[in-house]
């Protein structure tokens, strides 16, 4: 016998603010059933291992790329810190971004973007960039331009402009080293089903990787974009942190083997749909 109840009507209409993550109901009815996700399988190589992974379940997470982080004019360059490695990363996602955003991964823009008021900055983490209680430190003004550093909406905590943003990028601001921390981010990559992370961004070895290192406390797989993420650190910074996430955290690559992998799949996309 047939249960009619189980039968799919048509006044259902769709819940959920993703469509990766979404139920259908109505009046009298809830399918709690998500829409499929049909994988999209990639192979590339890590260095010491091929790895798939589902691009269909898949972000990009660009940490900090910043005005005050990679501006000749911006807070790091006033006190004293050449930014010229904090803009390497530049190029490769002028590269890349747009062929992720073709293959619908999204892309997240995590950036610092602090209160006005700085109620969201605790001593302890306004000590870290302001030690001795004098000098320019988070959300004081920068002499000049008095531009407050990484202040939400502010010149100092925009991307900087020689990376395009799109209207369907998603951006999270964060306060911490880790944007996990005191944010919406986990949040926002369960609505979208995502389960495999790339990070870049900098600094590599500070808000990269602590980012990083949350993601996979958390559960999601981690690739770190080698050449996509930089630090203005000495560099045995930057070689510690390739080394703990392959050791530890997840998997590291270059932007140019993912984009030749992205490209052999955009391929084999266009030839199924090809008439």
């Amino acid at each position: 016998m047939t249960n009619t109840r189980l039968q799919p009507v048509d006044d259902l209409m769709p819940l959920g603010a993703s469509t990766r993550n979404r139920w259908s109901v109505s009046a009298t009815r809830a399918n709690l059933i998500r829409p499929p996700v049909v994988p999209q399988p990639v192979t590339i190589d890590a260095g010491a291992k091929l790895v798939t992974f589902d691009l269909a379940r898949t972000a990009i997470i660009v940490v900090d790329m910043q005005n005050d982080f990679c501006h000749p004019d911006g807070w790091l360059a006033h006190i004293g810190v050449d930014v010229t490695p904090a803009r390497a990363p530049i190029a490769p996602l002028q590269r890349l971004l747009p062929v992720l955003r073709g293959l619908d991964v999204p892309v997240i823009w995590l950036n610092w973007g602090n209160r006005p008021d700085r109620l969201n900055l605790s001593p302890a983490l306004l000590h870290v960039y302001k030690p001795s209680g004098t000098g320019v430190g988070l959300g004081d003004r920068l002499p000049g331009s008095g531009a407050r550093v990484l202040e939400r909406g502010s010149w100092s905590a925009s991307i900087v402009e020689e990376l395009t943003v799109e209207s369907t990028d998603i951006h999270v601001a964060k306060y911490r080293m880790s944007g996990f921390q005191d944010t919406e981010l986990d949040s926002i990559l369960r609505n979208l089903n995502v389960t495999t992370l790339l990070f870049a961004g900098v600094n590599a070895d500070q808000c990269v990787l602590c980012t990083l290192q949350d993601a996979n406390f958390h559960g999601y797989d981690c690739m770190l974009l080698r050449d996509c993420a930089a630090t203005t650190s000495p560099d045995y910074c930057m070689a510690a942190t390739v080394y703990n996430v392959n050791q530890c955290f997840g998997f590291v690559l270059e932007s140019s083997v993912l984009a030749a992998a992205l490209a052999s799949k955009r391929a084999a996309i266009a030839e199924v749909n090809a008439p």
